[in-house]
């Protein structure tokens, strides 16, 4: 591709006429070459195919934080959809349409004197079917350690600070079993509509680093 000489060294541009950039590539890690190689075992004794594993891969790439909203506020507005999710989170998320794959979800409720945080310790066990992608921070080691020692100065430097008198109570997810946080309903949401709603409920509020936006 033709370009314009300038005053510097071809050395530094690509064939195309840009600039060279370091290669950001590192290692793999430990458990990314064991996915790679599981992935190509399940491939070569044919229990699944390689289009299998990437449509599996985009219809959770596909899922995000909207699918828990649309849970809560249903929850919020309908009494006995409470009821179920509190009961079956799994089989509440299914009535709704949402596919909670083979694990367990426990829905947590806050309430006026509870406040329910989610974490995973081990690794970063994530409601991904309902939440999608988890955040960078969730699965850092700081959090993970530090929410289940201290919770109440980690949800501090998050903005969240809850009244001396209320308890926090940590869940700590594994392998087979998710938590998803029921936040209390924001005051002065009494005539809003169950998609008005959502738009309150915030990932971080299903978490519990955070609480639902308040009505503007």
């Amino acid at each position: 591709m033709p370009h314009d000489h300038h005053d510097h060294s071809h050395d530094e541009l690509s064939p195309s006429g840009h600039p060279y950039r370091q290669d950001n590539d590192e290692p793999l890690t430990y458990w990314q070459t064991m996915e790679i190689a599981m992935r190509e075992l399940l491939i070569e004794k044919e229990i699944t195919t390689a289009a299998e594993i990437t449509a599996r891969i985009e219809e959770m790439d596909r899922r995000s934080p909207a699918d828990g909203a649309a849970v809560i506020a249903r929850a919020w507005v309908d009494p006995e959809y409470k009821a179920h999710l509190l009961a079956d989170g799994s089989a509440a998320c299914k009535a709704m349409g949402f596919e909670p794959g083979v694990l367990r979800l426990i829905a947590v409720e806050n309430t006026a004197d509870v406040h329910n945080v989610v974490v995973c310790t081990l690794c970063s066990c994530y409601p991904r079917n309902l939440l999608g992608l988890p955040p960078d921070w969730y699965k850092t080691r700081a959090y993970r350690s530090r929410v289940v020692k201290e919770p109440r100065k980690v949800l501090a430097e998050f903005g969240l600070d809850l009244p001396d008198g209320m308890t926090v109570r940590v869940h700590d997810s594994t392998a087979d079993m998710r938590y998803v946080v029921l936040p209390a309903r924001p005051k002065g949401t009494d005539g809003m509509s169950e998609a008005e709603l959502a738009q309150l409920i915030t990932r971080d509020s299903m978490i519990g680093t955070g609480v639902p936006k308040t009505p503007t």
